[in-house]
């Protein structure tokens, strides 16, 4: 049984000509005053990974609608809406209107942007996941995570000492790049695991990661569990071993462990069920679970951190799938309100209790549930997003032959990412984006409305958005299409690794971009930042970790990466 919300606007609601405005000092009191709060950054994530305080969650305004629905479930929610500020942040009201369409009713706007925060004292963090990042600066220190670097760890393996090295971040960045010999087994599943790997308790345990967060949080999560083996994270993760002149791995084949036999799970339950007691997590009756759902005043995520192959097997409807190492790593992907509750289940009462753990850590309100995905609870299933009126779509058969004459042909318009238009898009095409369609399109047709325009995109949702902005300026003769669709139709292609400009391109975050890649200064500034997280925080900004007194301290004499 489950309850269904469609979000589509309320017969009472109406989109906002103009929405009220706070200022920073206000923005920086409902920070702190314990309500629910839902800050959202809808600029493009390049923007957003420039500058942005460190409660925002990013919810770009290409997508914003069908994003809101996954990061603000309740549509009550106190929402504050912010951009660049420029033209008295016109983008930022338009994105109001659109959600007061949806039915939230109490959304504002930071007056003067993203600048007026910083004008106002405050810092605004590069990055993305800063929560998450800088609680593992201030875990590492607050636990005392013993670690070992690269070089250290490259010599113990050069002298075949036993060890196990696990690498704690998805199968697909572990399939990139990893460290020789490493075994992946993300954090999530680490409690779950780890037995099946190693049977004698003097063999140590490493933990890596590509930087620093899932090593530290991956070593105390089996410190935790009170696993008899030494246990250490590797220092600096992938990036330090490149940093220190050792050739990584790419292309591993190497999946998961096995999940353990009965008495390993049983062991590894007892585990996780101590470790969560002893840090405090709340047990739920499904009664009191019912009750946080069925609570209208309140926001509830319900999260099932198993595997994705698990979740896609069956489990309880309406919980979302979210795999608890990444769960742990990127917090503000997932949960967009500030102040929340959070209910995170399993299937065996393993994964469950360590992410609580570490979410309630992290400082959000987050409870098991008793029988966790077997509780029978109902909780609210909300459909997707009603979208504006679609869109004619054409296929190559219904495209119009390439003509040199650009006038014979639609204004092209492509709004797939910046880089995929760089490596390849149709003669002629436009790059765009959603903010920036109306004045792109208008550019393009010189301003007359009467000329067909054709959208190039990955998907038909992505070309509806823009094209409710683009009838709303007056642009009625609309289509879109897929690139693979011109060029079947014939159309010629032509690249442009130029063109959109790096200032231009921003969906896409420059910041450290390539230092996966080989770029080793990339990789110095970026440990760099990793470790200048806890100095550039405030006090209240770090007031919410829950972690022993005197954690909050800057990079435990680590100032800067010089390998």
């Amino acid at each position: 049984m489950s309850i269904t919300a469609e979000i589509t606007a309320p017969a009472s609601a109406r989109p906002l000509a103009h929405a009220p405005l706070v200022s920073a000092a206000t923005l920086h009191q409902w920070l702190q005053d314990g309500r629910e709060l839902a800050l959202l950054d809808i600029r493009e994530h390049g923007q957003y990974g420039e500058g942005h305080p460190f409660f925002a969650v990013h919810a770009g305004y290409s997508r914003l609608e069908t994003e809101v629905a996954r990061l603000v479930p309740r549509r009550a929610t106190r929402t504050v809406l912010f951009d660049d500020g420029d033209a008295d942040s016109a983008l930022a009201h338009k994105a109001a209107s659109r959600l007061s369409a949806l039915g939230y009713d109490d959304v504002s706007v930071l007056a003067g942007g993203a600048p007026a925060w910083s004008r106002a004292g405050h810092t605004l963090f590069k990055g993305v996941n800063l929560p998450s990042k800088t609680f593992g600066e201030v875990a590492e220190h607050a636990f005392e995570v013993p670690h070992i670097d690269a070089r250290e760890l490259a010599a113990r393996q050069r002298a075949g000492e036993p060890l196990l090295l696990l690498d704690g971040r998805t199968l697909e960045e572990h399939r990139k790049m990893t460290l020789p010999g490493a075994i992946p087994v993300p954090n999530g599943e680490l409690a779950l695991r780890w037995r099946t790997l190693v049977s004698d308790p003097a063999t140590p345990i490493v933990v890596h990661c590509a930087g620093r967060t899932r090593s530290i949080v991956g070593a105390q999560i089996l410190r935790d569990l009170g696993v008899p083996n030494p246990v250490l994270a590797l220092e600096n993760g992938t990036q330090g071993w490149a940093l220190a002149g050792l050739e990584l791995e790419h292309g591993s084949a190497r999946t998961l462990p096995p999940a353990p036999d009965a008495a390993q799970r049983q062991a590894a339950r007892d585990d996780a069920a101590g470790a969560a007691r002893r840090a405090g997590v709340p047990v739920l009756t499904a009664a009191e679970a019912q009750d946080w759902l069925d609570d209208g005043n309140r926001t509830t995520f319900v999260f099932d951190v198993r595997t994705a192959e698990e979740f896609a097997a069956g489990g309880l409807q309406g919980a979302r799938h979210a795999p608890g190492g990444q769960l742990l790593q990127a917090t503000d992907l997932q949960i967009g309100v500030r102040h929340a509750r959070v209910l995170v289940l399993d299937d065996d009462g393993v994964r469950a209790p360590v992410v609580a753990l570490w979410l309630r850590r992290l400082g959000l309100d987050a409870a098991l549930v008793e029988d966790g995905l077997a509780s029978d609870l109902r909780v609210p299933v909300r459909t997707p997003v009603k979208l504006p009126a679609p869109v004619p779509a054409l296929d190559a058969d219904a495209l119009p032959a390439w003509s040199e004459d650009a006038r014979a042909l639609p204004a092209v318009l492509d709004l797939r990412p910046s880089r995929a238009y760089r490596a390849r898009h149709a003669r002629g095409a436009v790059w765009s984006i959603r903010p920036r369609v109306v004045a792109d399109v208008r550019a393009a047709t010189g301003g007359d409305v009467r000329r067909p325009v054709l959208l190039v995109a990955t998907d038909e949702g992505l070309a509806r958005l823009a094209a409710q902005d683009l009838r709303e300026a007056g642009w009625q003769q609309l289509s879109w299409t897929s690139a693979e669709a011109l060029e079947s139709a014939g159309w010629p292609r032509q690249a442009t690794p130029a063109s959109p400009s790096d200032a231009e391109a921003i969906d896409y975050l420059l910041f450290v971009h390539d230092r996966h890649d080989g770029n080793l200064d990339a990789a110095r500034r970026y440990l760099d930042w990793e470790l200048g997280l806890i100095a550039q925080c405030s006090a209240e900004e770090l007031a919410g970790f829950r972690v022993p007194a005197g954690a909050h301290q800057s990079s435990h004499g680590k100032t800067h990466i010089d390998s």
